[in-house]
């Protein structure tokens, strides 16, 4: 059975976030890989959960727990990716697809033990998987698409995805026109074919084959700087500015995206809840105050 490759389209339909999308998911078809394309645009996806309108985050959810690996295109907007992206990020991942947490849950409940927070266990998100960014933008400078790649890792550091490849397209700027940029298409073929080669490969055999960034961990270059203390605004990686200007990285297991700091998130969650448990009447008590704060205002809705 051939493995499976998803596509998020979270631009417009048919637009250049689509076509190199595409061209990237036609390159992993021939690489053997079952390919299929969803559109963000296609999705209702309500901010909660309600009756009255149909909510279709699990939808996507199943389509990603059955893919062996996937490839989002996004445009980007004001530095960063669409709303709706963030929107479904925010919905599905976090807690419920970290892997360390999902171990954690399974391993407690095999030993009879339930856990203080009632997580969902899905036990899919183990699965290996890879996956590939492309960053589709219309400016030409760099300082427009800065912040694009690092917060479409929020897809893949919960689940212990493997990104293998990721770019940004520069001066996609009128529908479309992405199709004039060969370096562009070639660039989105040869990343829909990286993605199909390495799908079945687990985090620690995956390799990274796009362009280098500083961080060893994400392949990112957006750090920040406290002095001479170095940590990578992606993933979290930390390390320290040599004389030279290059970085010596001393801490890979504080990046959000090792199973140490998984690990170790999972165990902060776990004391904060018991140590909230013993004291939930002095919380409740103390939250009362605010319960009825008359401070809210509304729009009047037809």
């Amino acid at each position: 059975m051939p493995h499976k490759v998803l596509g998020l389209n979270a631009g417009s339909p048919g637009g250049n976030t689509e076509i190199v999308l595409v061209q990237a998911l036609r390159a992993a078809a021939a690489e053997g890989a079952d390919v299929e394309l969803v559109r963000l645009d296609d999705l209702h996806l309500p901010l909660g959960p309600g009756p009255k309108e149909p909510d279709d985050a699990w939808w996507f959810w199943e389509r990603l727990m059955e893919a062996d690996g996937f490839i989002v295109s996004a445009p980007i907007f004001s530095r960063v990716v669409p709303a709706r992206l963030k929107l479904l990020m925010d919905r599905l991942l976090g807690p419920n697809a970290d892997r360390a947490i999902v171990e954690k849950l399974i391993a407690m409940r095999a030993s009879g033990e339930e856990p203080a927070v009632p997580f969902r266990v899905d036990e899919r998100v183990l699965k290996p998987r890879v996956g590939g960014f492309i960053a589709v933008g219309g400016a030409l400078t760099p300082q427009w698409k800065t912040l694009a790649l690092p917060t479409m890792h929020i897809l893949t550091f919960s689940m212990q995805t493997a990104v293998v490849d990721q770019f940004v397209v520069s001066g996609a700027g009128t529908p479309k026109s992405v199709v004039l940029d060969e370096d562009a298409m070639g660039r989105s073929a040869r990343l829909g074919r990286n993605v199909a080669r390495q799908l079945g490969r687990s985090f620690d055999e995956a390799d990274y084959v796009g362009e280098p960034g500083l961080c060893p961990m994400c392949h990112l270059s957006v750090i920040e700087l406290h002095g001479r203390s170095v940590d990578c605004a992606t993933c979290g990686a930390q390390g320290r500015l040599a004389d030279d200007f290059t970085i010596d990285w001393t801490d890979l297991d504080c990046s959000v995206i090792s199973m140490a700091e998984k690990s170790a998130h999972y165990d902060e969650i776990l004391q904060t809840a018991q140590r909230h448990a013993k004291v939930r009447d002095t919380i409740t008590e103390r939250a009362a105050d605010y319960d009825g704060a008359d401070l809210i205002v509304r729009p009047e809705h037809a």
